[in-house]
């Protein structure tokens, strides 16, 4: 495999974790409550924030003429479908849904580790914008992280 074709191997992998995302957070949001609006609104962000890296990713697919994905993972389908099985026998919604939640963040930051390490011959301006797309995405891990530890707290209370 050439240069140009690993490249785009790692961007559509990269694009399938985001499309992981955008699917795992429009689940979160159908099966948060209304009134948890806190969550609802930073499900909303992260689900807009791979939207945003995914758009990236598609310029460069683009670049080197590929053909993008647009699929999912299957590791992503069957954790929505996981996350459907505990929504449905839970009393505890919200700390489920978050823990659901930082699970996929986890599967992301592990992928986009991978990418930076495993594939650093890739072309520079594209390592240095999977660099700062990962950061992105640990920053809304961290969120979610802190959301879950303090949903835990409440729960105990």
């Amino acid at each position: 495999m050439d240069n140009q074709e690993k490249t785009i191997e790692v961007l559509n992998d990269l694009i399938r974790i985001n499309n992981d995302r955008i699917e795992g957070y429009t689940k979160a949001i159908e099966q948060t409550d209304l009134i948890d609006a806190d969550l609802r609104m930073m499900f909303e962000n992260c689900r807009a924030t791979s939207e945003d890296i995914k758009g990236d990713l598609l310029k460069y697919i683009a670049r080197y003429n590929g053909e993008p994905a647009t699929d999912t993972t299957n590791a992503g389908k069957l954790h929505r479908a996981w996350m459907d099985v505990k929504k449905a026998i839970s009393t505890e919604s919200r700390e489920t849904i978050l823990e659901s939640c930082e699970y996929g963040e986890d599967v992301a930051q592990k992928v986009y580790k991978m990418a930076i390490e495993e594939f650093s011959d890739l072309p520079n301006d594209v390592n240095e914008s999977i660099a700062s797309q990962k950061k992105t995405l640990k920053t809304q891990h961290d969120l979610v992280k802190k959301a879950r530890d303090a949903q835990k707290l409440v729960n105990k209370a």
